[in-house]
């Protein structure tokens, strides 16, 4: 693949955005991994409710069904009459904000400054440890 003649600062500033935008989707995964975990949570009080309830721990039952279960797990959205955000309002929210501009800031500046190539630097570290290796033969 023919690389871009770029400087050693602009091969580096392409890596770095691709590697923040790397640890952006870590972030995701990590985001959604909380969402999950919150969704399997709220299972376990949905059957904690109908066990207490079973028992005769009506109080702590209604408690859970009234307080807990219903409750996002952010107090509120951008304006208090959103009420509360939920975790796949989390999850919604960094995925068409700041992810969605993360990713078209990484394109337009691959696009801008090396003609829209990938791994830039990773490829020039490719080409290097080669062409060592390839003069280490002979």
């Amino acid at each position: 693949m023919d690389q871009p003649d770029l400087t050693d600062v602009e091969i580096d500033a392409l890596h770095r955005t691709e590697l923040a935008l790397e640890w952006l989707r870590r972030a995701h995964g990590h985001l959604l991994e909380f969402h999950h975990g919150i969704g399997h949570a709220m299972d376990h009080l949905d059957a904690a409710e109908e066990l207490l309830r079973e028992s005769g721990h009506t109080d702590l039952a209604d408690e859970i069904r009234d307080q807990h279960l219903p409750r996002g797990v952010i107090d509120h959205g951008p304006t208090p009459e959103e009420g509360d955000r939920w975790s796949y309002d989390v999850v919604e929210t960094f995925e068409a904000g700041f992810l969605a501009d993360m990713v078209g800031f990484e394109s337009r500046t691959r696009n801008e400054v090396a003609d829209g190539k990938r791994h830039v630097a990773e490829r020039r570290q490719e080409r290097e440890w080669r062409e060592r290796a390839s003069r280490g033969r002979t």
